[in-house]
């Protein structure tokens, strides 16, 4: 499942997935929001917590974040993951460098730290 937060500045979306992730939350929470927030704003600000509770993503969640990234590849600026997932982590650090967007890793205990980054 995935969930928008808020209480972030506007240039900013924010989630936070928990659960099992699918295809389906892709579709009706997080590209809504994305095309929402780049009607107002030409870059974006990420910040993305995936929580203790997270159990996996399905191969079409995984493929539709794969196509929002891709599809709006020169419209992140920053991208804050919010993970204590390893893999996810050791992932987003090996082909951050891929993404024009600056890219950090935090801890879940580091969600202050991330949140002061992304709005910076």
């Amino acid at each position: 499942m995935i969930k928008q937060l808020s209480g972030f500045p506007a240039n900013t979306v924010a989630f936070e997935c928990s659960g099992h992730v699918t295809r389906s939350d892709y579709d009706t929470v997080l590209k809504p929001a994305v095309e929402a927030a780049l009607k107002d704003q030409k870059k974006l600000h990420l910040f993305y917590k995936i929580g203790a509770d997270f159990s996996g993503i399905e191969p079409g969640a995984a493929w539709e974040d794969f196509a929002v990234g891709m599809t709006h590849y020169f419209n992140w600026e920053r991208i804050a993951v919010v993970t204590d997932v390893d893999w996810i982590a050791h992932s987003i650090s090996a082909f951050g460098f891929l993404m024009p967007a600056k890219v950090k890793v935090f801890k879940l205990a580091e969600e202050a730290a991330a949140r002061d980054w992304i709005a910076a």
